[in-house]
């Protein structure tokens, strides 16, 4: 009896543990298509202006790649951020970029304090993509 027991918990152990597997493998091909999708994305990045100055992947579980990009403030006016979301609609990945460096600048206006060089954006391609945007050199990361 005890052995039935035994081994109906390392039955259900093993499937559990192949289940794990094959969701760990699934959520790594879903990041993979991710960074293949935002790679195409990098290049319309540097003709509006933003020069990727570092790349980088890691390769692990969740799998990520990380990209810097600088640019300057003055090529990205309210009206030209507009515009180019405007002219982007339909690309998400672009909208979202744009978006996030226009509502940067919303709410550093709000602070009054002066736009120190330079724009950075930092994008991290992972199950879920995260874009960050720093007006002026972070001292701590």
């Amino acid at each position: 009896m005890i052995d039935k027991f035994k081994k109906a918990i390392q039955d259900a152990s093993e499937t559990l543990r192949e289940q794990a597997a094959n969701l760990g493998e699934g959520a790594k091909e879903k990041t993979y298509q991710l960074i293949e999708e935002w790679l195409q994305v990098f290049p319309k990045l540097e003709i509006y202006g933003l020069e990727m100055t570092s790349f980088s992947l890691a390769v692990a579980l969740s799998p990520a790649l990380e990209v810097e990009l600088k640019g300057a403030h003055e090529k990205f006016p309210k009206e030209r951020l507009d515009e180019i979301i405007r002219e982007s609609r339909k690309n998400a990945a672009l909208v979202s970029v744009f978006t996030t460096i226009r509502t940067t600048y919303n709410l550093h206006r709000r602070t009054y304090a002066n736009l120190n060089d330079p724009l950075i954006v930092k994008i991290r391609i992972r199950l879920s993509p995260e874009i960050k945007v720093y007006i002026g050199k972070p001292v701590i990361e």
